[in-house]
């Protein structure tokens, strides 16, 4: 007979602190993967790009929570550095569509093999049990935040409707 070892279903609070705590251990672990030549606002606006194509200059302040100006700065130091690409609408002269380029492609595979570099260094010092049961939670975890974050924004699209 095998007897398991009895531990209380942890509460979502619990949870959240250690979430956290690990969070801000990975940005230290990512730390030692450098994303320079980009700072972490420049990066936020290259994973933007990467996820959503060309998209306006309007539209990235929203989703950056940031205001247009502030926005066309880092895309311009960001133009600058050859990681995005500002293409004119044929339609509309005015409209300006932002989209990530091919060295600012590379720039993000190559940051993520280096951070997945230091994230594995640490997964090895773990056992292939506990190595499993983490897979599993994190499976689940994008899972109900990408249901959460799209629900959100499903949620404003009908408010604006």
């Amino acid at each position: 007979m095998t007897v398991t070892a009895f531990r209380p279903r942890p509460e979502p609070d619990e949870v959240a602190r250690v979430t956290a705590t690990v969070a801000e251990l990975l940005e230290v672990l990512w730390g030692r993967a450098s994303t320079a030549p980009a700072s972490a606002s420049q990066l936020r606006v290259l994973l933007i790009l990467e996820h959503h194509g060309g998209i306006n200059l309007r539209t990235l302040a929203d989703s950056l929570a940031s205001t247009p100006p502030s926005t066309s700065r880092l895309c311009d130091r960001l133009q600058a550095a050859g990681f995005i690409e500002r293409v004119t609408s044929p339609a509309d002269r005015r409209e300006v569509s932002l989209r990530l380029s091919g060295p600012g492609r590379a720039f993000l595979a190559d940051l993520r093999l280096r951070r997945e570099r230091e994230v594995r260094s640490v997964l090895a010092l773990m056992p292939a049990a506990e190595r499993t049961a983490l897979l599993t939670g994190l499976e689940a975890f994008r899972d109900a935040a990408a249901t959460r974050i799209h629900g959100d924004s499903r949620q404003s699209d009908d408010r604006t409707a």
